[in-house]
Order: structure tokens, then C-alpha cells, then sequence
């Protein structure tokens, strides 16, 4: 768990956005405890700030709270997933056929030049630099959108997701990459063709969920219900 100690300030505000980050990022697994003390040490903050980061992301669903000294990362059951994806298919095209609209030719060039390194990572079998770059991939489309509101709905979706993905992209077998879906977003921002890049992110949504449900479904030390 790599936690920057956090500068002064809002210390609460800061800590939250630090752990949010670090649950998108896939830094905590599924079932982890954390220990309000223990990541108060890792910031570098009192526990109080910790602790008020840690309930804030409880009310979002992103930590389950089992005590007053720790928090867990929620187990990711399978109906928990279909439901997290479901919206995702509903937000996410909506945010890449947004981005179609306002996509510049620098804006092309960089998920493209993202794309590849996704792709060179993927096939190298470097699990973190392929969530890394997949993420990356992501929200580069979505921001483009220009709506705040909606990339913040989408982060909080990544922040249930984000967990269990690295579990994911270290341990699972996954054949789909999303190269083609990828390159099919991208020809969609180009072209200006919002229905193709919404189209082309809910394939990709799904395709890459065919893997991830098999690995779901057969893994033991998650409970799938």
C-alpha cells in the first residue's frame, strides 16, 4: 500500500481524496482490513482525519465499516458486479459519446499514444503498468466529456471496482485486451461519431467483463452470491 504522508491543510479532505484514489487504483484488495490507526501512520495525520476519510467512503459503499478502529474493503459478490456494471455501461458510453463532441486532434494523439503502451504492457504481462495504462485510457476519454459531475460518478464506480480489477489483472486469465474496442472509441472521437464511441465503450465494458465474470465465478476466496 503505497500512501503519500499527506501536507498540512484540510487534513480530512485530503486524506479522503488519498484514499479514494488509492481504492481506484486498485492498492487495497477485496476483504482487506484497514486500520484507522495504521493509515493515520501511512499520511502522516492524527487518527481523527483517518477516520472521517474512512466514513465519508463508507457512505459512498466504497469501505464497509466493522468496528471503530478499522475499516473493510467490501468483497465483490457477483451480484454486486452486474449491478456496478450496469451502470458503468450507462455512464461511461454516455461519457465517451459526450467526448466525441469535443475531442481535438492532441486529444486523439494522446489516447492513442496511451493505447499502445496499454497494449505493449498487456502482452508483456505487466499486470500494474495494463491497469495502470487501461485506467489511463479511461478517463482520458471521459474527462473529455466536460461534464465534472459525471467523470465524479464514474470515479466512484471505479472506486468498487478498482479492488477487485487488480485482483484481476495480477491473478486472472484474460484474453481480451481491448485493443479493437479501444481503436473503435478512438475512430468515434475522430470522426465525431457519438453513437459509435458510446457503442464502442459499452463492447468493450462487456467483452472485457466475460473474463473478469469467469474469474469471478471460480475464485474461492471470494464469495459470489
Amino acid at each position: 500500500m503505497n500512501i503519500q504522508p499527506l501536507e498540512q491543510g484540510n487534513l480530512s479532505a485530503r486524506a479522503y481524496v488519498a484514499l479514494r484514489e488509492g481504492l481506484i487504483a486498485g492498492q487495497f484488495r477485496p476483504g482487506q482490513r484497514l486500520v484507522m490507526q495504521d493509515l493515520a501512520d501511512r499520511l502522516g495525520t492524527s487518527v481523527t482525519p483517518a477516520r472521517e476519510a474512512c466514513l465519508r467512503l463508507v457512505s459512498e459503499r466504497g469501505l464497509e465499516l466493522r468496528s471503530g478502529r478499522f475499516v473493510t474493503v467490501p468483497a465483490l459478490t457477483l451480484a454486486r458486479y452486474m449491478e456496478v456494471r450496469t451502470i458503468r455501461l450507462s455512464l461511461e458510453g454516455l461519457a465517451a459519446g459526450l467526448a466525441a463532441e469535443h475531442a481535438r486532434p492532441e486529444d486523439i494523439d494522446r489516447l492513442t499514444g496511451i493505447q499502445t503502451v496499454f497494449e505493449k504492457a498487456d502482452r508483456a504481462g505487466d499486470p500494474e503498468q495494463s491497469f495502470r495504462y487501461n485506467r489511463d485510457f479511461h478517463f482520458t476519454v471521459y474527462r473529455l466529456s466536460r461534464m465534472e459531475m459525471l467523470v465524479s460518478h464514474i470515479e466512484s464506480l471505479w472506486v468498487s471496482m478498482g479492488p477487485m480489477l487488480t485482483v484481476f489483472f495480477n491473478e486472472g486469465e484474460h484474453k481480451y485486451v481491448g485493443a479493437a474496442e479501444h481503436e473503435r472509441v478512438i475512430e468515434g472521437l475522430r470522426e465525431k461519431d457519438s453513437a459509435k464511441a458510446r457503442t464502442a465503450m459499452e463492447r468493450d465494458l462487456i467483452l472485457g467483463g466475460e473474463d473478469f465474470l469467469r474469474f469471478l465465478r471460480t475464485h474461492e476466496e471470494f464469495v459470489v452470491a
